[in-house]
């Protein structure tokens, strides 16, 4: 007989926190879309962007948009589970439970907490403490596999460490999830510091493509990414470019690599590569944004589905550490 493929259940979550990225879209939102299943849940975290002061207003936009990508770039939520963190309470109330059995050196020890908060002149009780909230987004499902990029992969292990934890102290609670990470395209360098991620939130943007740049702007970017004078596919402009080239076209980078001599042909490659991906994905994002109140519905639809599962988790969980459930006292 033949062997039926188990999809995995998956969770993963992105802030609505500045426009995404061609290395949010090849490093985590492709990704997502493979592995998308009647399991899987797709979840802008709003709750993670309250860390730093924002804008309100904005905030509210942003998460509807961001709702919008997810759909543009292929997130079917007839098949998986479209949604906004927020809109379910029992995120909030497990990560109270988490961090109550997180440590505060490992908390503190998260290299993002370390970069965010060494020269800021503010840093919010939620900046440390917001890995526990990813840990409930995560195990609140009962989540197998956790997409990330490669710099989130800290995460998940912290989030493995407080589920084995807790259910070494309290019973068997939660699923131990694994992080999946992709092998090309999993980290976008930026075009102009490939050194660096390339990253929505950095000031200087000559060096970051977005999803829904003008794509006459993105060509001229990657026409002027940094590379050496010679051709070297070791040296960290070039390997971004393959990188970029493998994760657009589904090839490995280091096949690709072996195709050029010349910087020129690769740019050229890599621009009508980017250009095939990205133009589909915005005019369906224009199709889609044409109709707000249908987005709005459809997360909504999501946040309840996504709250069965949810409450389920908390309850076990709840009993477990010892609260009283209420209507069982």
């Amino acid at each position: 007989m033949p062997t039926i493929a188990v999809m995995a259940r998956v969770f993963s979550g992105m802030k609505p926190t500045g426009d995404a990225t061609l290395g949010s879209l090849l490093g985590a939102l492709r990704p997502w879309v493979d592995a998308q299943n009647a399991d899987a849940y797709y979840c802008v975290v709003d709750l993670h962007a309250l860390t730093i002061p924002h804008d309100p207003a904005e905030l509210r936009r942003q998460t509807i948009e961001l709702a919008t990508m997810f759909m543009a770039v292929g997130i079917d939520p007839e098949v998986s589970t479209l949604f906004v963190q927020s809109y379910v309470h029992e995120h909030t109330e497990l990560a109270w439970l988490l961090e109550c059995t997180a440590s505060f050196g490992e908390l503190r020890r998260m290299t993002q907490f370390k970069d965010k908060s060494e020269n800021s002149d503010f840093v919010s009780a939620g900046l440390l403490t917001y890995p526990a909230l990813m840990a409930a987004d995560i195990l609140l499902y009962d989540t197998e596999e956790v997409p990330v990029g490669d710099d989130q992969r800290q995460h998940v292990e912290l989030t493995r460490d407080v589920a084995e934890r807790f259910n070494n102290r309290y019973g068997p609670t939660f699923t131990v999830p694994k992080a999946v990470v992709q092998r090309s395209g999993a980290r976008v360098m930026d075009l102009q510091d490939p050194t660096r991620k390339m990253s929505k939130s950095d000031d200087s943007t000559a060096g970051t493509i977005l999803v829904l740049e003008d794509l006459a702007s993105v060509a001229r970017k990657i026409k002027r990414a940094v590379t050496d004078t010679e051709y070297d596919p070791k040296r960290p402009g070039a390997a971004n470019l393959l990188s970029i080239l493998g994760a657009s076209t589904g090839r490995n980078p280091d096949d690709l690599a072996q195709d050029y001599s010349q910087y020129g042909p690769l740019k050229s490659d890599v621009t009508d590569a980017v250009t095939a991906v990205l133009e589909p994905i915005q005019q369906r994002y224009r199709e889609l944004s044409a109709d707000p109140t249908t987005i709005a519905k459809i997360v909504e639809a999501g946040a309840e589905k996504a709250q069965i599962a949810a409450a389920a988790t908390l309850d076990r969980a709840r009993r477990n550490i010892g609260l009283v459930v209420r209507g069982e006292a």
